[in-house]
């Protein structure tokens, strides 16, 4: 762990960097030490790592707020012995019902019927996936915590070896009956069973692993079969593989939240790709043979002569499949003309040579009839009108 840079350095952000800040400062550095541009530099590979690491915990804010309170430790999963029993943490168990069920054993359910098959709650989970994976579909492994059945005493609550008993208040009805003489009458009323909670059984001896709740609270590997064209911020639910169930009542289901890594060369829009492509001056003149990078690898693309710069063409379906769907979006590839600096004098005096031979010159604004700071003839006219000299 001591010989991890900070997050924040490694993007070179402030700790109160905002979202879009650290989206462009990733996008920076992983522009910089992208494989593609610096083949079998190791160095290279190693901060492009380094910058995809620092990406994914700080554009997650559960993730950002564990680093900022415990540093490496708060989201590095082989650091100590996490958040289970016997670990590094402790908790209190009837919180787990707190968070995941909406109460605990002891303060009831509500208006709901403590012995009847409740559904669990949903579980969630985030994982970050790279601009390739989102476009093309992946398969990961998402680890969470989750609430279980306790194996120790397979749900019961009751130390291993004994029973729960039925409560002898409520003869395991888990409400009892009283009677009150009124004016009008005798009215009988039921109330939750107060020894038992109302659940029908009193356990004399809880489990030791689970303190008699019957759930624990575990970290699973659930695999995630992710779609093509998924975008940053969608959620995935996978049925039943959340929150376990009360009393024979069926799992939740676990949200995967996904967030997308932006990719140092491709921008996407809806379903639609756009990149910019460098040229020469002599290439956006004269036309050029090209190959243009989408994400199915490089095409070949015939720039015509006489190209603009800002000029915008576009690739059919090369660009995020639709989910669940056939068609795929495009993309749209910028020409930007490379203007060239440094030149000698001999390349400088045939550029002045070119341009002199130029006979379609766009209008320069410095000297002549349409300068701007003089009045050309439009404006004379507009004086004439107006009565001025």
């Amino acid at each position: 762990m001591a010989d991890k840079r900070d997050f924040y350095e490694v993007l070179g952000v402030g700790r109160d960097a905002s979202t879009d800040e650290i989206k462009k400062a990733y996008r920076q550095q992983a522009k910089k030490y992208h494989p593609d541009l610096n083949p079998g530099n190791e160095e290279a590979e190693k901060k492009f790592k380094e910058a995809n690491e620092a990406y994914e915990v700080l554009s997650d804010s559960d993730k950002k707020a564990k680093y900022d309170q415990f540093g490496h430790a708060g989201v590095d999963p082989n650091f100590g012995s996490g958040f289970g029993y016997g670990g590094a943490y402790d908790f209190d168990l009837g919180d787990i019902f707190n968070s995941f069920f909406g109460g605990g054993f002891g303060g009831g359910f509500g208006k709901e019927d403590p012995k009847a098959p409740q559904r669990g709650t949903n579980a969630n989970a985030n994982i970050t996936i790279s601009f390739e994976e989102a476009a093309t579909g992946c398969k990961k492994t998402v680890e969470t915590q989750r609430i279980e059945r306790c194996d120790e005493c397979d749900g019961t609550g009751a130390k291993k070896g004994t029973s729960p008993e039925t409560c002898p208040d409520c003869k395991g009805k888990g409400h009892v009956s009283a009677q009150q003489r009124t004016p009008f009458g005798v009215i009988s009323t039921s109330r939750e069973c107060s020894k038992c909670a109302g659940k029908g059984k009193i356990i004399k001896e809880p489990c030791d692993k689970c303190k008699g709740i019957g759930m624990v609270r575990k970290t699973v590997k659930i695999a995630v079969n992710i779609p093509a064209g998924i975008d940053d911020g969608q959620v995935i639910s996978i049925r039943s593989e959340g929150n376990h169930g009360i009393n024979g009542g069926p799992n939740g289901d676990l949200r995967v939240s996904i967030n997308v890594r932006p990719h140092p060369f491709f921008e996407r829009d809806g379903y639609d790709v756009w990149c910019d492509i460098t040229v020469t001056f002599a290439q956006a003149t004269l036309g050029s043979e090209m190959f243009v990078p989408t994400l199915e690898g490089r095409v070949k693309y015939d720039l015509p002569a006489g190209t603009q710069p800002g000029t915008v063409f576009r690739l059919r379906e090369r660009g995020i499949p639709h989910i669940n769907g056939r068609s795929k979006g495009d993309q749209f590839v910028k020409i930007i003309v490379d203007v060239p600096k440094d030149l000698t004098e001999e390349q400088k005096e045939l550029l002045r040579k070119f341009d002199d031979e130029l006979t379609d010159k766009p209008i320069a604004f410095t000297e002549g009839p349409m300068a701007p700071n003089k009045k050309n003839i439009f404006d004379k006219i507009k004086d004439n009108i107006k009565g001025e000299k």
